[in-house]
């Protein structure tokens, strides 16, 4: 082919391309959510003369531009391909995978944070439950780079330090339960955050021995019918294979009763199952994400009550717990503010348990 008939192609197929992409980005309908990243995507601000003197409408075009390119997942595919292994970079979007295992940078070690978080527990500590309760515990769930980051040499903080750090600034007032030396890489999805229900039976008994009570180690392991992708898969861009997720259940965790407290205390499920069949099937732990929420054991042999203040890792350890217990209240103060919780919780003579993963705490500005 001669020079000019071939730079009169490239052109043609590069103009082509350019118009089809234009036109694509105009007429092709917008998603006001990437079920991927799990995360809303940018919307064009009306155009008017203000928004476009102040600015705002270009620069609110560049980021809707961005979220809104035709086939992006697949150029996001590309691009994270392309650099994992043909440039070999160690991570893309600070999401790493080693060992089939997809983990979040997560360095350095922010002790600011840590002291945020403690300071917070402390505040719900001397509001809520000084003279009324002495039976309060502490606990942290280091996330699956404790047992992945160094090994694949990514950066790592001392995850060691990390903890006995939490139980220092937590000891005037809580005492510290170790689980840390329960878990290992296996009890945690490939490409989700999360631990693995079934695999942290003993991290329960464990707790529940700590705090004077028990749990059953017998449960029927239920496996959903379809795979599940984790919240790294998204934001890794990696085409990364699905994982069995299961659920356990047993007489006494089936015939709990679970209460919604955003909904006025209506009934709900311990599993969701339509939650489970949705973009992140983990929410169907106790439905995912709710500030409050009460779940009644009537085959508990004894009438006591743990209050479990927790992240989103709590949802699947707290069925587990509510066997040893008559009524478990589970409370996300990311969500609620603590000085409300009084006019809600009966804290007299509980027993109230922080539990939280190291993901939170070490970004802890969400906990109020």
């Amino acid at each position: 082919m001669k020079p000019t008939i071939k730079n009169i192609v490239i052109c043609v197929v590069f103009g082509i391309f350019f118009i089809g992409m234009f036109l694509c980005c105009l007429f092709l309908p917008k998603s006001e959510f990437s079920y991927s990243e799990r995360r809303k995507l940018a919307q064009m601000v009306p155009i008017t003369a203000e928004s476009i003197g102040s600015g705002t409408a270009m620069t609110s075009f560049e980021t809707y531009s961005t979220d809104n390119f035709p086939l992006r997942d697949t150029f996001r595919t590309l691009k994270a391909v392309t650099s994992a292994y043909a440039f070999y970079r160690l991570d893309n979007n600070n999401i790493y995978v080693a060992d089939g295992y997809a983990a979040k940078v997560e360095y350095p070690m922010r002790e600011s944070a840590v002291n945020y978080a403690a300071e917070r527990f402390f505040n719900v500590y001397k509001t809520l439950l000084a003279g009324k309760t002495d039976h309060i515990y502490m606990s942290v769930i280091p996330d699956k780079g404790a047992f992945l980051a160094e090994k694949s040499g990514r950066l790592s903080m001392d995850y060691g330090e990390f903890e006995a750090l939490m139980a220092e600034k937590t000891s005037d007032f809580a005492e510290y339960i170790t689980i840390s030396d329960l878990l290992e890489l296996s009890d945690y999805y490939k490409t989700d955050t999360h631990w693995r229900q079934e695999n942290i039976v003993d991290v329960a008994q464990r707790l529940a021995s700590a705090m004077g009570t028990s749990v059953s180690d017998t449960h029927t392991v239920n496996e959903l019918d379809h795979g599940f992708r984790g919240v790294y898969y998204g934001q890794s861009a990696l085409p990364l294979p699905p994982e069995k997720i299961y659920y356990l259940t047993n007489p006494v965790i089936n015939e709990c009763k679970v209460y919604n407290g955003e909904k006025n205390n209506a009934e709900m499920d311990m599993y969701d199952m339509e939650l489970a069949v949705g973009y992140d099937p983990y929410e169907m732990f106790l439905s995912g994400s709710l500030s409050m929420i009460t779940i009644e054991n009537p085959n508990a042999d004894n009438d006591r009550h743990l209050v479990l203040f927790r992240d989103s890792f709590g949802s699947a350890i707290a069925p587990l717990l509510a066997e040893g217990y008559a009524k478990v209240t589970v409370v996300d103060i990311r969500y609620i503010q603590p000085f409300v919780l009084g006019r809600f919780i009966d804290f007299e003579n509980a027993d109230v348990l922080f539990l939280y993963s190291s993901l939170v705490l070490n970004n802890s500005e969400t906990i109020k």
